[in-house]
């Protein structure tokens, strides 16, 4: 296989969530939804390799995890049909294990995404995608959007997530998702906007 047949995206397979976790730790780190969650950096640092950890042994359980051959981006697919999907029954007591005392700012995140979750049509939520920053903007986050986008259209599933940040939500818009009604929304207490974005499947190119 040639440098130009290499795969761009490939899934993930258990030895591969650690350093994942750590990926999408750093890719989150400072953005503010995050800085909501735990407003102190260091403690930032030190919880969301775990928080992160939790979400991948999720989607790896539940969904798709897809990476990069170099290990440097990652995305979080997991099944839903007509309701938001249930976590699995350990993720409220993992979760407070690892963010302590800020655990009652993950438990208000969840419940405000769950409440704009769209309910009615069967389709795949992007929980995370993330790009190690020294990486962002080379087309990693591209690469993996497209893998998982090809598969949904062959299966006539929609795509919904929430973006965290206005770049986010751009790149978005461009891989073919819009914005859904009353975006966006708003963490409690004042806190940080997230777009709630929904991609409809697309006829697969050659096809009518």
């Amino acid at each position: 296989m040639t440098s130009a047949d290499a795969p761009l995206t490939v899934p993930a397979v258990p030895q591969d969530l650690d350093i994942l976790s750590r990926v999408i730790a750093a890719a989150f780190r400072d953005l503010p939804p995050s800085q909501w969650l735990i407003s102190d950096p260091a403690d930032r640092a030190r919880a969301f390799p775990g928080f992160f950890r939790i979400l991948l042994d999720w989607a790896m359980a539940d969904g798709t995890v897809t990476t990069t051959p170099a290990r440097d981006a990652a995305a979080l697919w997991i099944p839903a049909g007509t309701r938001p999907p249930t976590p699995p029954g350990d993720y409220p007591g993992r979760v407070a294990a690892v963010a302590g005392d800020r655990a009652s700012r993950f438990v208000a995140f969840d419940q405000t995404m769950e409440e704009h979750h769209p309910a009615g049509a069967a389709h795949e939520w992007l929980a995370i995608l993330g790009v190690r920053p020294d990486r962002q903007g080379q087309g990693a986050g591209s690469a993996l959007l497209r893998s998982r986008h090809r598969d949904l259209d062959r299966a006539g599933l929609g795509a919904y997530l929430e973006a965290a940040s206005p770049r986010a939500r751009d790149l978005y818009l461009r891989h073919g998702y819009v914005l859904r009604p009353g975006a966006p929304l708003h963490l409690p207490d004042d806190g940080p906007p997230m777009w709630s974005m929904w991609r409809d499947p697309q006829q697969p190119a050659g096809r009518s």
